[in-house]
């Protein structure tokens, strides 16, 4: 039946009679509040966790919700509470792998407050970025998070002057009042430069990414250590979009030169390009590590594949979510701080991509 009533025959009776199921929706608080005998603010109080309430009338509303089926209405809630528990996550690109890492520490840091993330993906382009930005705003979000090399904008901006805002992996904005949990981008080269002429490699080039300051930071460092180490006649560059494909063309460029100058190691600007870096590598016959070493940037899962098992710079991106998710929770409670940022410290993951190289 339509209704939700379910038909049944009961002895003695000459046809069937009609026995209401209450549906989860049909169950009120008041209801609730008054199977447990308590009043419909101490039922209210024991949902949203206050210590204030008796084990006793505790327990007695838990066992009345069980019984009776009932759910709380969320959008009745947020508009009693002025909060929606949601935060909007706005992400330039999730094929980049390191944003689950990052997603899952900023889940764990928000859920202390019973705070849920809503992702969007900006990628295709600014219009995009700014429809899911109205979306958040219309959905009423209680804070933001900008993870990645979200391009600036207008609109970005005017958000984060209305709602409570940290960036999370990025180091594009310089906004009021919007805290940064980023890498440390120089640290995190160094490492991966050091590395590798430790093992002896002189002739290192970069694929670099070609938009974001945490790219022009990385691609800054390298040209600078190359320099220092008395390096800069094999300095070379190449661009990427930071994709698969991107770095495998990328890497194609580099290594098109002949034997004697064509470099024997690459530090590449993300994981990602580096698998295409190293299809390329495949392609022009060579072989990883022992014709040439490869580093990545951001440990993400797949550095850790034990089939790719790339040497790469761990960015902790779990622990950039976290931290982004403390900082908008301070944020929400304090919207009046000073910006912060806060930056962690990387640390290198030596696997089986880097070797010395060949004499």
């Amino acid at each position: 039946m339509g209704d939700g009533s379910v038909p049944s025959t009961r002895a003695g009776t000459s046809g069937p009679t009609t026995t209401v199921t209450r549906s989860h929706r049909s169950v009120t608080l008041r209801a609730v509040a008054a199977r447990a005998g308590v009043s419909k603010s101490v039922a209210s109080r024991v949902l949203q966790g206050s210590p204030h309430v008796s084990d006793q009338r505790r327990l007695a509303v838990e066992a009345a919700i069980r019984e009776l089926g009932y759910r709380p209405n969320a959008t009745a809630r947020s508009l009693t509470e002025r909060r929606t528990r949601a935060v909007g996550v706005l992400m330039h690109d999730l094929r980049q792998p390191w944003f689950v890492d990052l997603l899952e520490g900023l889940d764990r840091s928000l859920g202390v407050d019973g705070l849920h993330p809503f992702v969007g993906d900006g990628q295709v382009n600014r219009t995009s970025d700014q429809r899911l930005l109205e979306a958040f705003m219309e959905m009423r979000v209680d804070g933001l998070v900008l993870a990645g090399t979200v391009p600036p904008s207008t609109t970005i901006a005017e958000a984060a002057a209305w709602l409570p805002t940290v960036v999370a992996g990025n180091r594009d904005f310089e906004l009021p009042a919007v805290d940064v949990v980023a890498q440390d981008d120089a640290l995190g080269a160094e490492l991966a430069l050091d590395h590798l002429a430790g093992l002896g490699h002189q002739r290192i080039a970069h694929i670099a990414g070609e938009t974001g300051r945490v790219f022009e930071i990385r691609r800054a460092t390298y040209l600078s250590w190359m320099r220092r180490h008395s390096l800069a006649d094999h300095v070379a560059v190449a661009e990427c979009d930071t994709t698969e494909e991107g770095g495998y063309r990328a890497g194609l460029r580099l290594l098109e030169r002949d034997r004697l100058e064509r470099p024997t190691a690459v530090f590449v600007a993300n994981d990602l390009s580096c698998v295409g870096a190293m299809a390329a590598a495949r392609d022009r016959g060579l072989d990883v590590p022992g014709d040439l070493s490869i580093v990545g940037f951001d440990n993400s899962v797949l550095a850790r594949m034990r089939y790719i098992a790339l040497t790469s710079v761990d960015i902790a991106p779990a622990r950039v979510g976290e931290l982004a998710g403390a900082a908008l929770l301070e944020r929400m409670a304090h919207p009046d701080m000073p910006a912060r940022q806060q930056l962690v410290t990387p640390t290198l993951e030596v696997r089986c991509s880097t070797a010395a190289p060949t004499r």
